[in-house]
């Protein structure tokens, strides 16, 4: 994660930095993030926060390299990786978890300040989360944006309640029973993102829309934020954020039938490269003729 600050005109940016990966975070990144966050609500002087991924990729979402590394390890007491017994994580250690995480993207989404995407590249998974979360997004048509995630587990991964009111419930449910991937460009028309333009301009007109925001009343803008915050709670955003942590912590320990796509055994088999490839074979159906 790298964080700077742009005094002179009260934006501070955050970069996702993995690039490697295309800017995937595992829980220590989101941490940091988080922490970067909390510096951004408590300076008085600063009004919008400019998230964006480097190298012109936003963010693949959670690293799925070791996904149960995401509940912990043992080796954080002590104990080395290997020695770790290959168990799933117990129910207790998902709804913990999962309510941080999701503890995470509510305060994230409730942010105090102006937060402006940079979006290109890839916006899937947690990334697409956050993206469809900040107040501002500016996104290139040719982005690649969903939820292909839930072709791990189903459609009750990720933040059900967001989904629905951010993208609407057809294609909430389009993208979260089929896991497909989308170019941005294609649901431009449906005005989801602030702006859609070429991958040129993205940064440009992000740092646009940034210096245009930082320019109000900073008091305006955190009591206006909290209305938002306010409204959106009205409208069961709490009770339905309560719904999709637990439902994702139990979804996480899916039993999978015969002919069906299991992620976490198959890497385990091939490796996370060639996991993600047969998982792309596995769900492909061609269309019609």
């Amino acid at each position: 994660m790298l964080f700077e600050v742009d005094d002179d005109h009260r934006i501070a940016t955050i970069t996702l930095n993995n690039p490697k990966q295309r800017n995937s975070y595992d829980a220590a990144m989101r941490d940091q993030l988080a922490r970067y966050l909390d510096i951004v609500a408590e300076d008085d002087d600063l009004t919008v926060v400019l998230l964006r991924g480097a190298e012109g990729v936003f963010s693949t979402g959670a690293d799925m390299n070791n996904a149960y590394g995401w509940y912990g390890s043992k080796a954080e007491n002590g104990k080395a990786e290997q020695e770790q017994p290959k168990s799933r994580p117990s129910q207790r250690r998902r709804l913990t978890v999962d309510r941080k995480t999701f503890g995470f993207y509510h305060n994230f989404m409730g942010f105090p300040k102006v937060t402006v995407g940079e979006i290109s590249g890839f916006a899937l998974g947690g990334g697409f989360e956050m993206a469809l979360m900040t107040d501002i997004s500016v996104i290139a048509r040719d982005t690649r944006i969903g939820m292909p995630a839930t072709r791990f587990l189903g459609p009750a991964l990720g933040s059900l309640h967001m989904f629905f009111h951010r993208l609407g419930p057809v294609l909430a449910r389009r993208l979260l029973l089929t896991g497909d991937v989308i170019e941005a460009g294609a649901i431009e028309h449906l005005g989801i993102f602030t702006e859609t333009c070429d991958g040129s301009q993205v940064a440009a007109r992000a740092r646009y829309w940034a210096q245009k925001a930082a320019k109000m009343p900073a008091d305006g803008v955190v009591i206006a934020k909290e209305a938002f915050r306010l409204v959106e709670q009205s409208q069961a955003y709490q009770g339905e954020e309560v719904a999709s942590y637990l439902f994702h912590a139990y979804g996480t320990n899916l039993q999978f039938a015969p002919g069906e796509f299991n992620f976490v055994k198959t890497r385990a088999q091939h490796g996370t490269k060639e996991a993600f490839r047969l998982r792309d074979q596995h769900f492909h159906v061609p269309e019609p003729q």
